[in-house]
């Protein structure tokens, strides 16, 4: 039987990166989505707080067992090399739950990827609040 993280396809090409981390977002699958990450990946989750190695594992497999529905539109890209820039539009929404009231977010992220020795992208950095 195939899981859901075996279908997150690897990411050979940086402007379908925000459509997979999407599929694996709203599948719950962290290792999936962790998969997606440089081992030095930072992401700021918060605005001006950033986090990476166990924090940043940590933190996601906390955010998703709040079952987040994600969507995104890849805005701009812009590819050199071995990093690519990624500018997206996005909306989240966190059901009620577990003494969470719902939530909705929307924002525009910028996202920076870097091409592994394997031929895959990854984040490196994740900000979703890159306007802010």
């Amino acid at each position: 039987m195939t899981s859901t993280a075996d279908r997150i396809d690897p990411v050979t090409d940086p402007r379908e990166m925000t459509a997979t981390y999407v599929r694996a977002m709203n599948s719950g699958a962290v290792e999936a989505v962790l998969g997606l990450y440089t081992e030095d990946a930072v992401s700021v989750w918060e605005p001006g707080k950033p986090v990476s190695g166990k924090e940043h594992e940590d933190g996601l497999r906390a955010y998703l067992t709040r079952k987040p529905s994600m969507k995104a539109e890849l805005r701009e890209s812009f590819v050199t090399d071995d990093t690519a820039l990624l500018v997206v539009d996005w909306e989240l929404d966190i059901p009620a739950g577990q003494g969470f009231e719902a939530e909705h977010h929307t924002g525009v992220g910028l996202d920076v990827l870097r091409l592994g020795e394997d031929g895959r992208w990854r984040y490196v950095v994740d900000n979703p609040f890159g306007e802010a």
